[in-house]
């Protein structure tokens, strides 16, 4: 069964001091390309995360983001005591000169002065990344379901549209014997409109006719399309068929394009727009195709 590339995923995770959460999304695109966005802590894993991914969704522009909220009380940012205290004592000292008393307010603005605060860089835990790293494979494979569910409706479309091609097909067959009958009146009477001013070989008329007439068949035109129709459907049920359709879809072109070259009829033209339209959507939806 087919696989859309487009598909979403999320997964979460509580650990003791936060709440990790996981998106993964998924565009179409002719190669792998993997963006992440990784807190500060989590930037080593990212090759790991990469490795992941590859293996599990083959094809696609993804995006992967990890972001955590912080539980409870605890947090990264301290202040630093010693820094403080020095610029406490100077504003002191600066007060004393200036004869000013030291009011509350100053620690206010001491806290504003740098490195008054400073963040303490967590250490990753194993443990935690472990439980992280389950999180991420729930995140891929929801993404994964996502895409096979879109799938399932392109496999119906795609697979409505050949038909339809087919359909369309068998309703030339009517019109090619009037057509031929068409060309061969307009020919002869042609012909005998010149009779009186120019000689003609009678058996050398019908040897050119029977030669155009062969350059206007196209009945290996529709062989080669039922064939190619038929192996497009077969190749649907194949696992990241998406480049093989596309291949097929351009052969499928190929011979509906002849088709319309040979048709001189304006009811086969019809028909053969019809094949053109359908044969278009499907090649929109095939660009989305795993």
């Amino acid at each position: 069964m087919i696989k859309s590339m487009t598909g979403y995923g999320k997964a979460e995770c509580e650990l003791p001091s936060k709440k990790v959460t996981i998106e993964i999304k998924s565009l179409n695109s002719k190669q792998l390309d993997i963006n992440t966005r990784l807190p500060n802590i989590y930037k080593s894993k990212d090759l790991e995360i990469r490795k992941i991914i590859a293996e599990k969704l083959f094809r696609g522009k993804i995006d992967f983001i990890l972001y955590f909220d912080q539980l409870g009380d605890e947090t990264n940012s301290v202040i630093n005591a010693p820094v403080v205290k020095n610029y406490f004592k100077q504003l002191v000292s600066v007060c004393n000169d200036l004869e000013l008393e030291i009011s509350e307010r100053a620690i206010h603005t001491i806290m504003r002065l740098p490195d008054a605060v400073k963040t303490e860089h967590e250490q990753l835990d194993e443990k935690e990344w472990a439980v992280i790293l389950s999180c991420i494979n729930e995140a891929i494979d929801k993404l994964d379901q996502f895409r096979q569910q879109e799938g399932e409706a392109l496999h119906t479309d795609i697979a409505e549209q050949i038909n339809t091609i087919q359909q369309l097909k068998s309703e030339v067959e009517p019109y090619e014997s009037e057509r031929i009958e068409r060309v061969k009146t307009r020919l002869t009477d042609a012909l005998k409109e010149l009779k009186s001013n120019i000689q003609s070989d009678e058996n050398r008329f019908e040897q050119e006719l029977i030669f155009y007439l062969e350059k206007l068949d196209i009945n290996e035109e529709k062989v080669r399309l039922d064939n190619h129709c038929t192996y497009f459907l077969e190749t649907l049920n194949d696992e990241a068929p998406g480049k093989k359709l596309a291949f097929i879809s351009q052969e499928i072109g190929r011979e509906i394009n002849t088709m319309g070259s040979k048709a001189n009829h304006a009811e086969i033209q019809k028909l053969v727009i019809g094949m053109k339209d359908a044969l278009e959507r499907i090649k929109e939806q095939t660009l989305n195709i795993l």
